[in-house]
């Protein structure tokens, strides 16, 4: 399990995240080991979508140096684009220090894991502990891990969907941001499954984004609640979503 956030780390755990350059977008850091698909639905909020001005893409950092995630980021201009190709190092100490010195010296205000298939190293966690988020393809905690849509089908639930969490040293198991539900129908497949799945994480990654850039926001325990001026917009794109948002304390 990951580790649970005590009411001592609340003051340390919130946003929303500010830029460290005050006037600028909040440049984020996306780690990647595949295709690419939510980098590219992050990209396209930037550029155009609900976090043009106030987020770019400053990095792109993938553990694959076959990724098709490297092209859709040199194709829209990603400053920097980095390969830490796993095979290149003696072993997973060595690879976690590269990657944590590589985020060190990037920088950035926030880092999405977007289909990256490591766990980070739970000192790099602890160096970005707020700032960290990642999507996963099931409405955690149910079915962590790989192969997510596949356990669904498998164990024959009725709905299904994305989350959004932040990052802790576990599998999958940090607090959740936002969550939206899909429906899983009989005749389903791991295949269509994902394919209904897709669009729905491709709207949810950007609407979470914003969230913690935008809404005052607290982490207690494993709940993360929200001041009452950050309502509007809390609550994601669709009517589905829950997660952040669903307690209000006044972040007293």
């Amino acid at each position: 399990m990951g580790e649970v956030t005590g009411p001592s780390e609340v003051t340390r755990v919130q946003g929303p995240v500010r830029p460290a350059r005050a006037g600028e977008p909040a440049r984020l850091a996306v780690l990647v080991s595949g295709r690419g698909s939510n980098l590219q639905a992050i990209l396209d909020a930037c550029a155009g979508g609900e976090l043009k001005g106030l987020a770019r893409v400053e990095a792109v950092v993938s553990d694959n140096p076959e990724a098709p995630a490297l092209a859709r980021a040199k194709a829209a201009g990603v400053p920097r684009v980095e390969v830490l190709d796993r095979r290149s190092f003696p072993n997973r100490a060595a690879y976690d220090r590269a990657l944590d010195a590589l985020l060190a010296e990037i920088d950035p205000d926030l880092i999405c894991l977007a289909g990256y298939m490591r766990l980070v190293a739970p000192a790099t966690v602890a160096r970005w502990r707020g700032r960290m988020l990642n999507i996963h393809p099931a409405l955690l905690p149910a079915f962590p891990g790989l192969h997510a849509q596949r356990q669904a089908v498998e164990y024959g639930v009725r709905v299904s969907g994305c989350t959004v969490h932040l990052v802790d040293e576990g599998m999958d198991t940090g607090p959740i941001l936002l969550q939206e539900a899909v429906p899983v129908y009989p005749d389903d497949t791991e295949e269509s499954l994902s394919e209904r799945i897709l669009p729905v994480e491709h709207r949810l990654y950007p609407a979470a984004i914003r969230f913690v850039l935008t809404q005052p926001w607290r982490l207690v325990g494993r709940r993360i609640t929200l001041c009452e001026e950050g309502v509007e917009g809390a609550r994601g794109t669709g009517d589905t979503v829950r997660g952040a948002g669903e307690a209000f304390d006044g972040c007293k």
